[in-house]
Formats: structure tokens, C-alpha cells, sequence
């Protein structure tokens, strides 16, 4: 007999003697009829042990002996339902399995919450027995379809002519954005591994070995606060091509998304749209735009310099987003939005209700004049109101695009099943920050400046641009990548624009530089979210549901009770003494 999946059978099975193997998900017990509702990942079926269709009692015994999650064997004969027991809501509801042979495989204690598609366990109870979790169906469905998205991963760039190379998970530490993960060395006591951000170096001298086309379905890890799409270890698709330009990228990219999202049903149409850094900017207030609404951001400096309010003529810019039907807003709502804006780094955040009434939170700074500008500005309709933030453009761009999310989401404005991908081009090279006063790289310091910018790099870095992209999906960054500098020249002007003089650019980074001396093609890539593309694909509102063993928001792991304390003798070996508290 055939080990069949539990979930699979259907009519054409019927007649068939067959094997399944799982769990108990129900047993009903009707004296000589026994229904036993058999799990396993594919699905459930029903088995029958009747007392009228068998000789042997050891069957109905072990029927009646069975509890929720029983490991079992059984043997038997698929058949057709009765029709008062045939169950439409279940793809196997057509079908039974006429149980000859019971096997108690392994008894289990009652769980800590009951297995089903939908539950009301505490999140942290269930990610402390994660290997109950990962037992319903929604998960396992996630899981499955993480393994069909790699394996075609996979397939593509092979299919592209990409070799699969694994490069270091201990390699050296090299801090420039999020914090590492350390390694102690025994064997080199006082001296660290680090664990990879990314593989971006390695990546690149594969560009340099002459191996042209790489990529790797890479583990990273990052030490930084969590959220919903982050967890400090995750998996990224890695790729990295030699002799190539940026159209190569989109067009690779855009074919890979064109065959591995149909895995979950999603269509994807190409080619993708584009838009600059600035655009996204100027629209979304955000680099990563939601282009499924509308609500876009409007400048209405000149409109707001006209008015007598003293903080919009003494803002560097004024911007707004126009609510649809917002003028229906209740007052506690709006003194919500304000505080939020506040939050949010804005100043004050003024309203305007374009309605028979014309409330306004500055209603005795606009005259009819004044009002009409704005409205015009606004370009607002009868029931609209506007969401004005004033100050520096960063803090504006900011407040406003993520209120801009949160009422569309609060509004239902965002529509379902549509997916709109996106690439985000032109971004300049770094970014001030003003805490430290100094320049930062946008994405990393190994991207390439815009061939017109090479001269900036000392004269104007803040004007520089980078020859750099994201390729977003609804409002979400699915990966980023650049075409990469490849002369040593001028990856030490990169170096000396972020601060880091030569020496500690040849402490941190010097194999690459003397890799480069040896000949380093034009080489560009790209690194993919997995979990990321997973929790989309899957309508996830979580990454930590699409991952097998994930942490939680505070980077615990619940279930193995880590990270923990170490015994003092390993400590001792690694040289290393813990600091006491207090």
C-alpha cells in the first residue's frame, strides 16, 4: 500500500488501499462508529473505523483510544462519503478512509492551545511552542510556499547563468550602519568575528575572482531595534553580476519577480514603473511609496507664505495632504491626528475643513481671500480637509507620509489584491546626520556615484548622486542595490567623504582595496527580502509568521530560551569578563 498525504485525497483515489501518518486533529465516538479527523502538513481527511465493516476489534479499540494529537498510522480503503456526510467546506470532504489497521504511533498530552487555523493563543504562548504553531495549517501553508519561492529562486538564476556561492557567515567586522552581531575567538583570544550584515564584500571580490554572475540565498544578521518587517537574522536572495549597467538589474529582477509571485497567484505585469528619489519624495513624503491611493502630498508654500499665519511664512516648506470626505471627521479625531503628527517630529500640524462651515485650527488667520488660495492650492473639493505640516523639508516629508498611510489604512482607502511594484531610482549618495555632523552613505559605502558626480565628491557631497534603486511593492522596500565602485581611487574618495581616514580605511577594508588593484570589472546587484516577499505574497501581517523559528520584538527566542547566560568556564576560555550592573 501507498503512503498517501492526507490532504490529497480526492475521487480518483476512491477504491485505492493507502497509508497515512499524522496527527489526531478530532475523534467522534459513536459506540460501533468511530470518526477520526487525521492531519498532516497537506491537510485533513476523515477516517471511519466501523465495527460493522471490520472483524478485527483491535481497529475500533484503537479508534476509541485516540485523543488530539495522537501520532497514528492507519491503514485502509478510500471510499466515497455518504452524502449526509459529505462536507463541502473541506477539499477532502468528497471522500473517507475506511480505517483495516490503527497504529498508535506516540500518545501526547494535551496542548497548550488547541491546534486550528484560526486561534486566540497569546502570540508569545504560541512562539514558545512554536513546534505546536507551525502545525496549523496557516502556517504550514506559509512555510510551503517559502520552499516553493526559493526552489524557483533557484531555478531562475541558474536558468541566467548564476552560479549559487556560499560565502563566510565568521567574518570581520565592519561597522557602518546597523550594529553587528560579535563572535568571541578563543583560539585568537581578545579578537572578534563578526556575523554578516550582508555579503556585499565577499560578493564583490566573486566580481573580482572572474566568476561574473553570483548569488546566494543568504543568511544576515543585524543587531538593531526590531518592528514588524525586521528580525535580526533574516534571508535575503544576494545577487551580484559583472559587466553589467542598471537595466540589466531591472530586467533580471523584474523576470524573477514575473515567475516566483505566481506562485502565490499574484500577476505580475512588466515592466515596472519608475520614479526618482525626489518624486517619491515630493508625492509620498517617503522613499518607499504606496502608489495603490492617492492622497499625495501638495506644496503649498506660496499659497501659505500669502496668508498672515507667522510659522508657514517663516517655514522653509509647507505641505499638506487633502483627506477625501475628511470634513466628516469628528473634532477628537483630528486632536488625535495633530498629537500624532506631534509624535512624529512636527512642530504643530494645522487643519483645514472645507465645508459649509470652514473650520479651521488658524480659521482667524484666513480670510475668504486667503482660504480660496489654499483651496485652490489644494486643490481641494466640498468636504475635504487638508493636513498642513510646516517646518524643514525632512520633518515635513516625514510627518506627512506617515499620516498619509495611517488615515488611508484607518479610511480604507488602500485597495486589496492590487499590487503595485515599483523601482525607486536616483538617490543621492549620502545622507547628513545631524546628531553626528557628518555624511553617512544612503545605502552603503560601496555604491557608485552618478558618473556626472564624480567631481562632487569632495566639493558638494550632499549634491551627489548615487547610481542606486529599490524596487518597492505597495509600500514596502523589497530590496535595494547599486552598481558598485570598482577603482581603488575612487572607493578611497568614497571613504575620506564618510570620515574614515586611510588608515582605518585599510584596518577595516584594505583586502578589498588591494583586491581592486588587481583588475575589478564594472560590477552592480541587488540583495531580496525572503521574508519580506514571503509575508506579502502570503497576506501575512507579520514577518515572524512566514519564518520557521523566529524571535520576538525584543530578539528573544521564546521556545529555546535564548540568548542566555553561559557557564563562566566557557567565558574564562574566551577571555572574556562580564561587566556587573549597579
Amino acid at each position: 500500500m501507498n503512503r498517501i498525504y492526507a490532504g490529497t485525497l480526492r475521487n480518483e483515489h476512491v477504491g485505492q488501499k493507502i497509508v497515512l501518518a499524522g496527527w489526531v486533529q478530532k475523534q467522534r465516538d459513536f459506540g460501533e462508529l468511530v470518526f477520526v479527523d487525521l492531519r498532516d502538513r497537506s491537510g485533513i481527511c476523515q477516517v471511519v473505523a466501523d465495527q460493522k465493516l471490520t472483524a478485527d476489534a483491535a481497529v475500533i479499540a484503537a479508534a476509541k483510544e485516540l485523543r488530539t494529537e495522537f501520532v497514528v498510522r492507519v491503514e485502509g480503503e478510500v471510499v466515497h462519503r455518504l452524502e449526509e456526510r459529505r462536507n463541502p467546506k473541506m477539499p477532502t470532504g468528497d471522500v473517507e478512509v475506511v480505517a483495516s489497521k490503527i497504529e498508535i504511533l506516540n500518545r501526547a498530552d494535551t496542548p497548550p492551545f488547541m491546534i486550528e487555523d484560526e486561534t486566540d493563543a497569546a502570540e508569545e504562548l504560541r512562539l514558545k511552542y512554536r513546534y505546536l504553531d507551525l502545525r496549523r495549517a496557516p502556517l504550514t501553508r506559509n512555510l510551503m510556499l517559502r520552499h516553493k519561492v526559493i526552489f524557483a529562486v533557484r531555478d531562475y538564476m541558474n536558468r541566467n547563468g548564476f552560479l549559487e556561492i556560499e560565502t563566510p557567515i565568521l567574518t570581520k567586522s565592519t561597522p557602518e550602519g546597523a550594529r553587528d552581531y560579535l563572535v568571541p575567538s578563543r583560539v585568537h583570544r581578545g579578537t572578534f568575528y563578526a556575523l554578516p550584515q550582508s555579503p556585499q564584500i565577499f560578493k564583490q571580490l566573486l566580481m573580482v575572482s572572474g566568476l561574473e554572475r553570483y548569488f546566494q540565498i543568504a543568511r544576515c544578521f543585524r543587531d538593531e531595534d526590531l518592528r514588524r518587517d525586521r528580525q535580526p537574522e533574516f534571508t535575503q536572495v544576494d545577487v551580484e553580476a559583472s559587466f553589467i549597467d542598471e537595466e540589466f538589474i531591472y530586467g533580471l529582477i523584474e523576470g524573477l519577480f514575473a515567475e516566483i509571485f505566481p506562485v502565490a497567484g499574484i500577476a505580475v505585469k512588466t515592466p515596472f514603473p519608475r520614479m526618482r528619489w525626489q518624486e517619491a519624495m515630493d508625492r509620498f513624503g517617503i522613499d518607499r511609496p504606496d502608489t495603490r491611493f492617492g492622497m499625495e502630498l501638495v506644496d503649498i508654500t506660496t499659497a501659505a507664505k500669502n496668508t498672515t499665519f507667522e510659522p508657514f511664512r517663516a517655514a522653509a516648506t509647507v505641505r499638506a495632504i487633502v483627506v477625501p470626505g475628511g470634513a466628516s471627521l469628528s473634532r477628537k479625531r483630528i486632536d488625535e491626528i495633530v498629537e500624532e503628527a506631534k509624535k512624529l517630529g512636527a512642530s504643530g500640524l494645522v487643519w483645514i475643513k472645507f465645508d459649509a462651515q470652514k473650520g479651521s485650527s488658524i480659521k482667524k488667520f484666513l480670510d475668504d481671500a486667503a482660504f480660496d488660495s489654499l483651496r485652490a492650492a489644494l486643490g481641494a473639493k466640498e468636504n475635504d480637509m487638508a493636513l498642513i505640516v510646516a517646518g524643514k523639508q525632512t520633518t515635513v516629508w516625514d510627518v506627512l507620509g506617515q499620516l498619509r498611510l495611517r488615515i488611508a489604512k484607518e479610511q480604507g482607502m488602500i485597495p486589496e489584491n492590487r499590487w503595485d511594484f515599483l523601482w525607486v531610482t536616483d538617490f543621492p549618495l549620502f545622507e547628513w546626520d545631524e546628531e553626528s555632523q557628518r555624511y553617512f552613505a544612503r545605502h552603503h559605502p560601496f555604491t557608485s556615484p552618478a558618473l556626472d558626480d564624480l567631481g562632487k565628491l569632495e566639493s558638494d557631497p550632499g549634491a551627489t548622486m548615487a547610481r542606486a534603486y529599490d524596487v518597492v511593492l505597495n509600500g514596502l522596500e523589497l530590496g535595494g542595490g547599486s552598481i558598485r565602485i570598482n577603482r581603488t581611487e575612487v572607493q578611497s574618495r568614497m571613504f575620506k567623504a564618510l570620515g574614515i581616514n586611510e588608515e582605518e580605511a585599510k584596518d577595516r577594508f584594505g583586502f578589498l582595496l588591494e583586491a581592486f588593484r588587481y583588475g575589478a570589472p564594472p560590477h552592480g546587484g541587488i540583495a531580496l527580502g525572503v521574508d519580506r516577499m514571503v509575508m506579502l505574497m502570503s497576506g501575512s501581517e507579520s514577518l515572524r509568521d512566514v519564518i520557521a523559528f523566529p524571535k520576538t520584538a525584543r530578539a528573544q527566542d521564546l521556545m529555546s530560551d535564548a540568548p542566555s547566560g553561559v557557564d563562566v568556564k566557557q567565558l574564562h576560555e574566551l577571555g572574556i569578563a562580564l561587566e556587573r550592573e549597579g
